[in-house]
């Protein structure tokens, strides 16, 4: 059966056996280890893990490939495919008591980020994820402060999630060619607590989005809805700074400040951690 890749579902398909074993080779999967694929498209990582592990679960939403790589996978060993929309899916009630997940997947480049943050919402499930995602998301993600990179969805993830890129791939890789380079990026989650203190996150995200909103503007006009400026300055940050060069752990200082002080100017509606354009 010809499976063709839809672009409501923004598939495109690994097909270069180079750049597969690199990826598992990346993941090095053990057999006591459990892990689940987002998105598992025609099989190409599914059948070389399933190899390595013994039994893999995987998500999928386009029936056709879910049939396919069911086909493909008889007599490989045990995958276990739940169909549906994984930004719709529980994981709590999918684990279901069981050992956390090591997650891999070729994310649809249309709903990466919706899914990282839903993914952060529930990263207690979670070992680490390994994911294809577009370079430019990567390269975001991962940026300094002060780079043409760095910005929100930066300062976004970094109480959740450690980033480490690990190498890029061609469009020649997928069918069909994707427009842009895309990166294999490995996320860690810190499953307990934000790496640093965070009083209030939606505060931190309120500041996070205000700061970013016109980035040429200093924290002192940037951030007036939230903070004066001598709370700025309580924070330890220098309100003549643009947002570009104060890391996460600055951002999480003014909201500390602004979630801690009754002074002061009261935020507007803060908006929901993933609400990222």
């Amino acid at each position: 059966m010809k499976v063709f890749a839809r672009k409501r579902f923004g598939q495109h398909f690994l097909h270069d056996p180079a750049v597969i074993q690199r990826i598992v080779a990346a993941i090095d999967p053990r057999p006591t280890e459990r892990l689940i694929e987002i998105g598992p498209g025609l099989g190409a990582i599914t059948l070389p893990l399933l190899e390595r592990l013994g039994r893999l679960e995987a998500v999928e939403i386009d029936r056709d490939a879910a049939r396919r790589v069911r086909e493909a996978a008889t007599g490989r060993g045990a995958l276990e495919l739940h169909e549906g929309d994984v930004l719709e899916l529980d994981f709590a009630t999918l684990r279901a008591g069981g050992p956390p997940w090591r997650a891999v997947g070729n994310l649809p480049y249309n709903i990466s980020t919706p899914l990282l943050f839903r993914l952060i919402e529930q990263r207690e499930h979670f070992i680490d994820m390994h994911f294809m995602l577009q370079k430019e998301v990567v390269d975001r993600m991962a940026a300094e402060p002060g780079s043409a990179q760095y910005g929100r969805l930066t300062v976004m993830l970094a109480p959740w999630l450690a980033v480490q890129p690990l190498f890029d791939i061609g469009p020649g890789a997928f069918r069909p060619p994707p427009k842009v380079m895309s990166s294999f990026v490995r996320l860690t989650p810190h499953p307990v607590a934000p790496r640093f203190r965070l009083a209030d996150p939606r505060r931190y995200a309120a500041v996070v989005a205000a700061g970013f909103a016109q980035r040429r503007k200093t924290l002192r006009n940037a951030l007036k809805p939230l903070l004066t400026e001598a709370q700025i300055a309580r924070a330890g940050i220098d309100p003549g700074l643009r947002a570009e060069v104060v890391p996460p752990e600055g951002f999480a200082a003014l909201a500390n400040v602004a979630a801690e002080d009754r002074d002061g100017p009261r935020p507007p509606s803060a908006p929901a951690p993933g609400a990222l354009q």
